[in-house]
This record gives structure tokens, sequence and C-alpha cells, in this order.
């Protein structure tokens, strides 16, 4: 809140010290979010059942389309479990493909690889040497699968599925998952499919264009993708 604050206003009204936010939000009654601490729903796979790891928990890369990661989450409603997967990249934290089931099946993941697939050539961005990498749960099954693994090699992706067997595999992707529960999905009861899949298609929406990540010097993802592309344009024409 400081920093959206002080970004949204510092210009017109200078810095406004942390303090000040602190002491106006508990004058108002206004409280961050909590996230709740949950259990794995999921059983992983055995080491040999998936691609090797290729990032090691090392969750970094120097440029965008050079690491994707991925997870699977569920979404308890009236009508039964529904399944989200989503798929950020690393560099700027944007969401560029997701999608919502109310299956487990492999097709939930491929088509959510297609989408950001898509979204990517349409702007004409190269996507050859991703590394696109889950932990060792359902989603190194999918990997398993003809048809994904003809999406990924069609587009020069190496698939990559973490080794550590713990938490850290897939740290990154969880954390997004965490905070996707936090803000829309555990602050409400949910009726079905269609209800979350429409909220959850608002909420990709303001976190890719207006919230703020910490990781990225608090600047949302949509802003860091445009700055990179900017910078891109820039050095291609000085060559």
């Amino acid at each position: 809140m400081w920093k959206a604050i002080n970004r949204e206003y510092g210009d017109r009204f200078g810095n406004i010290a942390r303090c000040t936010i602190e002491w106006s939000m508990r004058q108002l009654g206004i409280d961050g979010n909590r996230r709740r601490r949950k259990r794995p729903k999921t059983a992983s796979a055995r080491a040999e059942d998936g691609p090797d790891d290729l990032v090691e928990c090392e969750f970094a890369t120097e440029g965008q389309n050079g690491l994707w990661v991925a997870y699977i989450t569920y979404v308890p409603t009236r009508s039964g479990s529904v399944y989200t997967t989503f798929i950020p990249d690393v560099f700027h934290r944007q969401i560029v493909g997701w999608q919502m089931t109310k299956h487990m099946r492999e097709s939930l993941a491929r088509d959510a690889l297609t989408m950001a697939l898509a979204a990517k050539f349409r702007a004409g961005e190269d996507v050859s040497g991703l590394v696109h990498h889950s932990d060792r749960g359902v989603q190194a099954i999918f990997n398993r699968s003809i048809h994904y693994g003809e999406t990924l090699a069609e587009s020069e992706i190496a698939a990559s599925v973490g080794s550590c067997g713990d938490s850290y595999d897939n740290a990154m992707a969880e954390t997004l998952n965490s905070v996707y529960k936090a803000e829309l999905i555990d602050r409400r009861e949910w009726s079905g499919l269609i209800k979350v899949k429409a909220e959850t298609s608002k909420w990709v929406s303001w976190y890719n264009q207006d919230r703020l990540h910490s990781v990225i010097d608090y600047q949302p993802p949509f802003e860091v993708h445009s700055e990179w592309i900017d910078q891109s344009d820039i050095e291609s024409v000085a060559t």
C-alpha cells in the first residue's frame, strides 16, 4: 500500500512516510490479506517419470521468454472442485497463459501453454530456447503426454521438472498460487466453474497490469514487459 500510494501520488504530494500509511490504515480498519497455510493435494511423480531438472531451484533469467513456470491448484466450489493452472514468465512475473476446468486431465496444462504461445506468436516474440518448468507433481505426468510434448517441441521449448522433491522445486509458481488464493479465492464462497473463471479472468488482468511486485522493483508485470520490448527495439535499431 505504501509503495502504491507513493507511486500514484508522490509526484503531486511528495513522498508519504510508511508510518503515516500504517497509521491511516489502522484508523480506517484496513488490514492486508494473510495467506492460509495449506497442505499439498497432489502426489509427486517418480524422478524417472519426467524430464530433467534444468532450473535446480534457481528462478532467474536475463530476459523474457527464458523461463516459464507452471503449477496446478484447485478451487473448492459448491458444485465440486475446479482446477486452475497459471504460467508466469519468471523475468517480468506476467501471467502469460492460464486455464481452468472441472477436471485435471492433460488438456488443462496444454491449453494454458497453447494460450501463452499463441499470444507470444501474435506479438512476434521469439520463444525458441525457452525452458518450461514444473514441480514433480501432476504437472510432471502432463509433461510425459505425447500431445503436450509435441506442443513444446514444435516451439523449440525445453521441458524441466524439479528434482529437489520439496516446495522449492517450483517456489515461484507456488507463491503465485498462494497470492491468487489469498487475494481472490479465499475471500468468498464459489458456486461453480463459470463464476470462478469469470472472476479469475478479471484478477489475472489486474495482476498483470496493476499489481506491484517487490521482486521487480514494485512495478506491475505489464510495465516491466513493455520496458523490455522498448529497450529491445532500441538495441535492434542501434545494431
